[in-house]
């Protein structure tokens, strides 16, 4: 199974608020088979504890520490958000247009998240990613990437 493909994308999402944007990160590694529906309130509970927002307008909805038995398998979600939705707090915002949800197998979340990084600390893929009008677009960058 492929960690992420064009079944894992959505663009031009409308979320009501980060929550909603968590959970839709959420059901797309579960409709696509690496995560039990569990997984998605070990993210909501993440989020909770502390902020996925991670800067540079990107999110990263991600499971707890003992969130491993309801992951199936490695796996990323895309969910370009182009009016952006509000992760920080009333006295910081922080605005995100990318909410990239995580599941990782077996420890391969360091490494995923390792090649995120490498790609989301490049403000001009963010904003490519931010304003691609379709899945290819989104693919040949994170495939650049070798994610």
């Amino acid at each position: 199974m492929k960690v992420f493909d064009e079944n894992n994308i959505i663009l031009c999402a409308k979320p009501a608020d980060k929550i909603e944007a968590i959970k839709m990160s959420g059901m797309i590694l579960h409709r696509n088979g690496y995560v039990k529906q569990t997984y998605i309130n070990d993210m909501l509970e993440r989020e909770k504890i502390v902020t996925t927002y991670i800067g540079n307008n990107v999110s990263i909805p991600h499971g707890l520490s003992n969130s491993g038995e309801n992951i199936l398998h490695s796996g990323l979600s895309f969910v370009q958000v182009p009016d952006g939705i509000e992760f920080g707090t009333e006295e910081e915002s922080k605005i995100a247009y990318l909410v990239i949800g995580i599941a990782g197998k077996n420890g391969e979340h360091m490494e995923m998240l390792g090649k995120l990084a490498m790609t989301l600390t490049d403000m001009e893929k963010v904003e490519k990613l931010r304003t691609a009008h379709t899945k290819t677009e989104v693919m040949d960058i994170f495939q650049a990437a070798a994610i």
